[in-house]
Formats: structure tokens, C-alpha cells, sequence
């Protein structure tokens, strides 16, 4: 299940005097069983971008292509698209609204055509994928913390079995606990389920753990597409467009500065001391 974007363009308030041009031809192909993160300072463009990716917003020039067919085509189903590729918003309050969490979740899968019954299976096992235990089930799901929310949110389009999720800074507001329960639980789900997974965060240490491609997007265009280790060792250029990289990434720069013969490419915790130790243990130059 792939979605392409060729030559997209979108522009708000065209032909006015606050026009604005949000996206700039951009071309992109989001393939199967991939782990993306979309990196960008505001106004980049990376939330008009994945609006378009299951047609909650129409190019204004380009197409939008999910396993090859224009989603803009005449009598295209684009309920059925959406049930494929599931988007959750960075305010969770956006997409609850049903009295109850039970409720809340098994409405996508109900209007998908399963039965309350049916629904009810689908809704209790997304909940469980999500960590949100059975005596919250007949809570109201504003009476949540924020972390609860995001979780009941993420299950809600869970529960449609979607073959692509995409996430709008999912851990935004979180304390460190929450927000790495959140993300080994979607990385999780990408492992167990084969679910694409897009993720949009403003942490680059988050990226850099999760994610096998990292998309950056400046003024509407896209600035890197590439791996991790390929988007991070250009830091300098993420700077200069208002982002930057993990911290790990200035702290091997420093000791090799400081002739700590370290691998630079490295971007977790993990990988650097991997390497921190292989040199100190007369391993040799670590280029790894």
C-alpha cells in the first residue's frame, strides 16, 4: 500500500491578498512497511502535507496517488481511504467526542459496516495495543490526563485496521515516561502489525530512535529525504532552516574535536556508546 505525491502544490487563499503557498511541487512515494518521520519548523508545510496523504485537503495542482489511483478521480472512495490511512491530530480533543471511550473507538469500525457486537472486538483489542486498561473503558474520555487522550485517540483509528497511520506530534505536552511509552508502543505496532508508520515530531532524539527515513520540509519543498544518519550528519544546513539534530550527533562532533577518533554518523544513546567504547578499548578508528 503506497501513497505518491507527484508535482503536489497547495497554495491557501489563492488569487487574494493573503495568499500563501504551503507546499511546492513536491514529489514523494510513502512505500510499505515503512517507519518515516517528517521534521520542519513551522510553516514548513508538514502538516498541510500529511492532510493530503489521505485527502482531508485537496492540491491545488499535482496528484495525490494511493496504490496508483488518483484519490481525486471522479467516484474515488475516499471513505474508504481514510479507513486505510488513519490520521490522529496533535489535540486528541479533535477526534473524541463520543460519551465514553468504548464508545469513542468502536465508532470508526461500526461506520465501516461491522456490527456493535463486531466493533466492540475491534475497539477492545486497539485499546489493549494502546496500554488503556478495561475500568477506563466507561469513562468519558474527557475525563482523561492528556496522555490518555492521545492513547484513546491513536485507538480510535487503530480499530479500523488501517494499513498506514500517520501521527501529528503524538507525544507533544507528555512527560518523558509518557511520551517513550506512546512511542515504543506505535513502534511496537509498526513491528507486530506491518503498519506504515508517519510521524511528524519536533524531537530529533525521537526521530533519530524510531525512525528509518527522515523527510524534512522548508517553506513548502522538501529539504532532505534520506536516512537518519544521511539527514543528520547535514546539521549544519538543519540549522540554518531552524532545526538541528539530536544532541548525541554535537557530543561525538565535540569528541572528535577533541581527537576522540568516535563515529560522528552516530544518532541514539545507544550507538554512541557503542562506539565510545570500542575506541577506548584500543578498537581503532571508529568509521563505522
Amino acid at each position: 500500500m503506497s501513497i505518491e505525491l507527484k508535482n503536489v502544490c497547495y497554495t491557501y487563499s489563492p488569487g487574494t491578498a493573503y495568499e500563501m503557498h504551503a507546499l511546492k511541487d513536491v514529489n514523494l512515494t510513502i512505500s510499505d512497511n515503512q517507519f518515516i518521520g517528517i521534521i520542519g519548523h513551522t510553516g514548513s508545510g508538514k502538516s498541510t502535507l500529511i492532510q493530503l496523504f489521505n485527502g482531508l485537503m485537496k492540491p491545488t495542482s499535482g496528484e495525490v496517488l494511493y496504490n496508483g489511483e488518483n484519490i481525486w478521480n471522479e467516484n474515488y472512495n475516499l471513505k474508504k481511504l481514510r479507513s486505510e490511512v488513519g490520521l490522529v491530530f496533535q489535540y486528541p480533543e479533535h477526534q473524541l467526542f463520543e460519551v465514553d471511550v468504548l464508545s469513542d473507538v468502536c465508532f470508526g469500525p461500526k461506520n465501516q459496516g461491522l456490527t456493535k457486537e463486531e466493533a466492540q472486538v475491534q475497539a477492545k483489542m486497539a485499546l489493549g495495543q494502546v496500554g488503556i486498561p478495561e475500568e477506563l473503558y466507561q469513562k468519558s474520555p474527557f475525563e482523561l490526563s492528556g496522555g490518555q487522550k492521545k492513547r484513546v485517540a491513536i485507538a480510535g483509528v487503530l480499530a479500523m485496521n488501517p494499513k498506514i497511520l500517520i501521527l501529528d506530534e503524538p507525544t507533544a505536552g507528555l512527560d518523558p515516561q509518557g511520551r517513550d511509552e506512546i512511542l515504543n508502543q506505535i513502534a511496537e505496532l509498526h513491528e507486530k502489525r506491518g503498519i506504515t508508520i508517519v510521524l511528524v515530531s519536533h524531537s530529533m532524539e525521537d526521530i533519530a530512535r524510531y525512525v528509518g527515513r527522515i523527510i524534512v520540509m522548508n517553506h513548502g519543498e522538501v529539504a532532505f529525504d534520506d536516512t537518519p544518519k544521511k539527514v543528520f550528519s547535514h546539521y549544519k544546513e538543519l540549522e540554518k532552516i531552524g532545526l538541528g539534530a539530536p544532541q548525541i550527533t554535537y557530543i561525538m562532533h565535540e569528541l572528535k574535536e577533541r581527537g576522540l577518533d568516535v563515529d560522528t554518523t552516530a544518532t541514539t544513546v545507544e550507538e554512541a556508546k557503542e562506539s565510545i567504547l570500542h575506541v577506548l578499548r584500543g578498537g581503532g578508528k571508529d568509521s563505522r
